[in-house]
């Protein structure tokens, strides 16, 4: 029998680079939809990649401690957007997933080198070298600078790179699971939110920014990436011994990788295995008589406790209410006026209202069930109903919630009950403009294995019409009651609540008769392939 050949780095360099170049250019032979996000891709990641560089060359015209201090922070950042942004992409690059390749066969070795290389081809990673690589422009001084400078990319580069994989096999398990996602949606939203902490400090007025910027730059001196910044700064003795520490912790970071990839290889892949099935009456089926409006709300409910989308979606009102709430109030002129809690509350029922304007598209092709069962308009008004019914038992208790604390926050308690009557009425405002324009803009929201879709390929402008016409629909129809509770007139937030109920209702009633007769193009447009 003939041995079985011996395997070598250089040669699963270049077979999984190739693969990966492939898979790349796979992009350039699919529809039209396709190949123009893929060369958009292409346009923004070099547009990126410019402006990075060019951007880290022009911290040489700063001092030389102000210059070091933000590239820590730089370096510092791409690590943890290397870390995070990749958990994102989990189901949709094939190269993130270690089952994918399990079958294969490779030894553990073979495949740690294969994935690191899939990792370091590809627009973004290159981009990303483009932008560390502007350090060098910005900081060397000296031609043995320039070495130790070369030396720190690459090693901040690894490091990026085998972080990311280690991240991502130890994850890969969990982001199967339909709970793991939720966990991984939930987080993602805090870290999307950190943009705005800039905006939050300064309105907070902490003091100088030069002297925060040295505070937090100082803090992360001694981490990895702070360690590969200074070590180009210095460019001297100082810096090589901060690299040897940088490289032993890529080394350490790669044998950790390793461990936890031959562990995921033959790990049970956990989402393949059967749930657990609860039964049993619950109190809305006490409150509720049996029949189709039940049945819609029932079914609501489930996809609120089962369906990730809709659960960060949920989550995101409430955070950006928040985000809002210290941006509006944080700033330095004065204590938030009565106005704030309405406001606040109205904008949390606005965020709320948005997600039943594209109410079908959940649904996806099973909204044929639904077609099949609707026989006449009234059918379709009580699918409305049930649908609206279920956002409003959830929505209710957190619209109070955010009534409280924003007037809490603002220092008005007394502003507690106009301000969540007066969301309330925009709730129902909501409900009904949604009704409409999920008859007549509906899309598909399509199931991937992360939770943060828009709408199945050639129907983002649709999406896109369909979200702002909802929001300028709510916002229309709220500001008959809106503007006099903001403007001091808080007795009329007592017809908000009536307002809405009016407006949801005839928004069902308009949305019924449209819908029911193009009931066909209704289903057709939410089953579309993703």
């Amino acid at each position: 029998m003939n041995a079985p050949p011996q395997w070598s780095v250089p040669g699963t360099v270049e077979l999984f680079a190739r693969l990966k170049l492939r898979l790349l250019a796979g992009n350039l032979r699919g529809d039209l939809e396709r190949r123009l996000g893929f060369i958009f891709t292409l346009v923004i990641a070099a547009v990126l990649a410019a402006a990075g560089f060019a951007l880290m060359a022009l911290v040489r015209l700063a001092p030389r401690d102000v210059a070091a201090d933000l590239v820590i922070v730089a370096f510092t950042v791409f690590l943890v957007s290397w870390m995070i942004v990749p958990l994102l992409a989990f189901g949709q690059d094939d190269t993130l997933d270690p089952a994918r390749l399990a079958l294969f066969p490779l030894r553990t070795g073979q495949l740690a080198v294969g994935m690191f290389t899939a990792s370091a081809t590809g627009v973004w990673p290159l981009a990303t070298l483009v932008v560390t690589a502007g350090a060098l422009a910005g900081l060397v001084t000296g031609v043995g600078g320039l070495l130790v400078g070369l030396v720190a990319v690459l090693l901040q580069f690894a490091l990026c790179l085998v972080l990311s994989r280690l991240v991502t096999t130890s994850l890969s398990g969990a982001l199967r699971t339909r709970r793991g996602r939720d966990v991984l949606a939930v987080a993602a939203i805090f870290v999307v939110l950190l943009a705005q902490l800039p905006n939050l400090l300064v309105n907070a007025e902490l003091g100088d920014p030069a002297a925060l910027l040295h505070g937090v730059a100082g803090m992360l001196r001694w981490t990895p990436p702070g360690m590969a910044a200074h070590a180009i700064a210095d460019g001297g003795l100082a810096g090589l011994a901060e690299l040897a520490v940088v490289a032993l912790v890529v080394l350490v970071a790669a044998w950790l990788w390793i461990k936890v990839l031959n562990r995921a290889l033959v790990t049970p892949d956990a989402s393949t295995q059967a749930g657990s099935v609860r039964e049993g009456s619950g109190l809305l089926n006490r409150l509720l008589p049996d029949g189709p409006l039940a049945a819609v709300v029932t079914k609501e409910l489930k996809y609120l406790r089962r369906e990730p989308r809709l659960r960060v979606l949920w989550f995101t009102a409430i955070v950006v209410t928040v985000v809002l709430a210290f941006s509006m109030g944080g700033n330095a002129q004065g204590p938030p006026g009565p106005w704030l809690p309405a406001v606040l509350t109205c904008v949390g029922a606005v965020m709320i209202a948005l997600m039943s304007g594209n109410a079908f598209g959940i649904d996806g092709p099973s909204y044929w069930m639904n077609a099949v069962a609707c026989g006449s308009e009234e059918h379709f008004r009580t699918d409305l109903a049930g649908r609206h019914l279920a956002n409003a038992l959830v929505a209710t208790p957190v619209l109070v919630v955010i009534a409280v604390a924003a007037a809490l926050f603002a220092g008005h308690p007394a502003m507690i009950v106009p301000a969540l009557l007066t969301g309330w009425g925009v709730l129902g405002v909501g409900l009904g403009v949604g009704s409409v324009t999920s008859v007549i803009l509906p899309y598909t929201v399509p199931e991937r294995m992360n939770a943060f879709t828009g709408a199945a390929p050639g129907q983002g402008g649709q999406a896109f019409a369909s979200s702002m016409g909802a929001l300028l629909g709510v916002v229309a129809g709220s500001l008959p009651f809106v503007l006099p509770v903001a403007f001091g007139l808080t007795w009329f937030s007592v017809v908000a609540p009536f307002y809405g109920l009016l407006a949801a209702a005839l928004g069902r009633r308009l949305g019924a008769k449209i819908g029911f007769a193009r009931l066909p193009d209704l289903v057709a447009a939410v089953s579309k392939p993703s």
